[in-house]
């Protein structure tokens, strides 16, 4: 893979974002006052609007695959690709696109997406890093994940929590039906269900399912209720894969860390939530009817806070 493909993403990130950055201040575009700024951090001038050498590492730093061989090409392709922005940019204030509602409000939205995060950034980076004490108490309270992996082939079904059917699902698995047979149960009822199957390690399957995917031999089926409705899984094979303590410690105190993160974000917007006087008119006023396909926290975050 070439040096642009690793980070292409990363610093073509298109005319609104460079139009922002320009907005905002946080560019090193010169106007004005910013022309007083050292030679040595301007690396580029276009028409007369500046480039640092600022906007320049700022990308590289956020580029992924970087090493000690390709960072010069890097920072050259990267101001290869400012200078494109900021002619693209410059054509757009020309034509007055910064006044266009659709731009307002989106450059609107990336700032207070940009706000938020550094907030919440703040709070996350203020809490105490994972002892390798913690790491090695959580190894040993969970073998499945680590002395005891295994890696499944599966099978699932998964039923909505309200289709009436959990009885029947959990008869039909302790009858021994196939899967296929489950589903073709379901779709002569009219029930609408997801299937899906393939090879997944234990540290793949959500918490609240794995202890009782464990528990099943090659051939087992269970019937689980989670939290997005009722799953049918079936083992076709397993194979034990344990992961060593050495391994696993700064993989387990890169996740207690992401979680005592989650953690301490959650409770911090609960708490500004109970203090802060909120108002939803119209249809989002408290007690209106909630829309009919419900949409998951996690798609929620990810474009609200671009939180991933």
């Amino acid at each position: 893979m070439t040096t642009s493909r690793i980070y292409a993403s990363r610093i073509a990130i298109g005319m609104l974002s460079a139009f922002l950055l320009s907005t905002l201040g946080l560019g090193g575009c010169g106007h004005g006052d910013d022309k007083k700024k050292s030679a040595t951090q301007v690396v580029a001038r276009v028409n007369g609007d500046e480039i640092s050498v600022h906007q320049v590492n700022f990308i590289l730093g956020h580029a992924e695959g970087i090493t000690e061989e390709n960072a010069g090409q890097a920072k050259r392709e990267i101001l290869d690709k400012l200078i494109d922005q900021q002619l693209a940019v410059q054509q757009a204030e020309e034509k007055k696109l910064d006044r266009s509602p659709a731009v307002m409000q989106a450059v609107e939205a990336a700032k207070r997406e940009i706000l938020s995060r550094a907030y919440l950034e703040q709070i996350a980076g203020g809490q105490p890093k994972v002892s390798t004490d913690e790491a090695h108490r959580f190894y040993g309270e969970h073998p499945e994940l680590f002395a005891q992996r295994r890696v499944f082939n599966l099978q699932q079904l998964l039923v909505a929590a309200d289709a009436g059917v959990a009885n029947d699902l959990a008869q039909w698995a302790a009858q021994g039906k196939s899967l296929q047979d489950i589903a073709a149960a379901l779709s002569a009822r009219k029930v609408k269900f997801t299937a899906d199957a393939g090879v997944r390690g234990a540290e793949q399957m959500p918490m609240e399912s794995l202890a009782k995917i464990t528990s099943l031999k090659d051939g087992q089926t269970a019937v689980i209720t989670t939290d997005h409705g009722t799953l049918v899984v079936r083992v076709l094979a397993s194979e034990a894969k344990p992961v060593d303590e050495a391994t696993a410690v700064p993989r387990i105190q890169q996740y207690l860390a992401n979680r005592r993160n989650s953690d301490t974000i959650a409770r911090e917007m609960k708490a500004l939530r109970e203090k802060a006087r909120i108002e939803k008119l119209g249809e989002f006023a408290d007690g209106s009817a909630p829309a009919a396909n419900a949409i998951d926290d996690k798609t929620i975050a990810k474009g609200v806070t671009g939180l991933k």
